[in-house]
């Protein structure tokens, strides 16, 4: 199982767990107060990262929630402490309060278009057979930006959008230069085929541009990125983009394109990258 990471005094996580699409959790360990990162996708993911923490003599005061998405929303109640969200988060969570996560409700949202197979396969796995989900509402409720000051460290929580949720944060730590993406990175999934909009892209990634950041974290990447990995992965991204616009959605010439740019053949997540910008402009069109 997932054992948390020290990265330094002052920052901590929890590393996913893809089979059942658990995302990092992380903690800001600040002089006067902790914040954590996202709620965990079930009790038992919130419990033991409470429990992997009290062995560090860490334990939180206030958690910020990343977006609505049920991996990163169902162990709030075990969490237990002041949440921080979004106006958007929030109202999306009152939306989910009224759910029933029993299999036959789940299974006709799957069917009716309102949840996705993904989900509801990893939500079956992940909380067994008895699924009392209990969603608090958010204590804390911001509209674009809000700043907290912990002692002797800060974080910067910025309202932020993407492809993936509308009301995707990112969080900021000035003082370790550590930017927490969540998911905003990725695809949108809540569509019949998985995609990126070049528009949204590319608003996305020069607001992440304006951060002075060493270390980046992407909920559901196994580790954080060094500004050089980082780098490479945005650049991919944005090549994808330009080539998608350029070769207007048709996917073997922006293979290739990229392939004689990049000076190297096309690897799996390069081609998957490709045909979400391909799925999201062919849609689009």
């Amino acid at each position: 199982m997932q054992t948390v990471q020290k990265l330094s005094n002052r920052l901590l996580y929890l590393p996913p767990y893809q089979k059942t699409d658990r995302p990092i959790l992380a903690a800001v360990v600040g002089d006067e107060q902790t914040l954590l990162i996202d709620a965990g996708n079930s009790s038992r993911h919130a419990k033991r990262f409470k429990e992997q923490l009290a062995s560090y003599h860490v334990s939180g005061d206030l958690l910020a929630l990343t977006h609505w998405h049920w991996d990163h929303v169902f162990g709030l109640y075990e969490m237990d402490m002041p949440s921080i969200a979004n106006v958007i988060t929030s109202d999306k969570i009152n939306e989910l309060q009224k759910f029933s996560w029993e299999d036959k409700p789940l299974d006709e949202r799957v069917e009716a278009g309102i949840e996705i197979p993904f989900c509801a396969d990893a939500i079956k796995l992940e909380l067994g057979s008895k699924r009392e989900v209990i969603i608090p509402d958010p204590t804390i409720i911001f509209e674009k930006q809000l700043k907290l000051n912990l002692g002797g460290i800060t974080c910067i929580i910025e309202h932020i959008g993407g492809d993936h949720s509308p009301d995707s944060n990112l969080l900021y730590i000035p003082e370790e230069k550590a930017l927490f993406l969540g998911d905003c990175l990725y695809a949108n999934m809540y569509a019949e085929k998985w995609h990126y909009t070049i528009e949204k892209m590319s608003k996305l990634l020069e607001a992440i541009k304006g951060y002075d950041a060493e270390i980046y974290f992407l909920s559901h990447h196994p580790a954080p990125l060094t500004k050089a990995k980082f780098a490479s992965f945005v650049s991919i991204l944005e090549t994808s983009a330009r080539l998608t616009k350029k070769h207007e959605g048709d996917l073997e010439k922006i293979k290739t394109d990229m392939s004689a740019y990049f000076e190297r053949e096309v690897t799996e997540d390069d081609v998957e990258i490709i045909t979400y910008f391909v799925n999201g402009f062919l849609y689009h069109k």
